[in-house]
């Protein structure tokens, strides 16, 4: 196995559509308001992982080629994805971002918290965490708040594991990491909570969205 190194570390959105996204907001939000909010986290995520100094790349992944229009006039690299899930989504993006690639961190687009720091402080904490076994691979994650799922994940290199994002993902990715002999890191801060529910919705910090949802 490659080395680990997080010299150049590509962000992975995934974003299903426009359409279909968020269907458990249906309640409190119709069709049109759950669009604007998508639109409104992936500019928001996009604008912070363009900023973050230690990401060298953007590739959004998604079946909507409406949607990756707007990724692409917001800077990211965008990616139509072939097959159908999340996991194979991300294994599409992985293989897009590229052999010079040296790590990914997977950012899903429904994290009102995220902040370029955020995102620096990830992958900082994996390069202290990598200087303690220095010929291991690294997996760190950042759990949801209801810690069962991965709001976040930093792979180097970046095959290191498969992704199993779904139910207890965040269990699922911690045995992927043992089993592939790597080091493993969980971090908390303001990328574990992310836009899943209504309750959810009233909790979350949407300021600065383009689009006002939800009132």
């Amino acid at each position: 196995m490659t080395r680990a190194s997080l010299s150049r570390i590509v962000a992975l959105v995934p974003v299903r559509s426009l359409s279909g996204a968020k269907s458990r907001l249906g309640e409190p939000l119709d069709a049109e308001e759950r669009a604007d909010l998508i639109l409104g986290l992936l500019r928001r995520t996009l604008d912070e992982a363009l900023t973050a100094t230690r990401l060298a790349g953007v590739v959004v992944v998604s079946m909507d080629a409406d949607l990756l229009e707007n990724a692409r006039a917001m800077g990211a690299v965008s990616l139509l994805q072939e097959t159908d899930g999340l996991n194979e989504g991300l294994t599409e993006a992985r293989l897009a971002a590229g052999p010079e690639a040296t790590a990914v961190m997977v950012l899903p687009a429904d994290l009102p918290g995220v902040a370029a720091s955020a995102i620096d402080q990830l992958a900082e904490a994996a390069d202290l965490a990598m200087q303690t076994a220095p010929e291991k691979s690294l997996v760190a994650l950042v759990p949801d708040h209801h810690g069962t799922g991965t709001n976040a994940l930093l792979i180097a290199p970046a095959d290191a594991i498969p992704f199993h994002f779904g139910e207890g993902s965040r269990a699922a990715h911690r045995a992927a990491a043992e089993a592939a002999g790597a080091s493993y890191l969980e971090l908390d801060g303001p990328l574990s909570f992310d836009v899943d529910t209504p309750d959810d919705l009233l909790e979350a910090d949407l300021g600065g969205l383009d689009h006002e949802v939800g009132r």
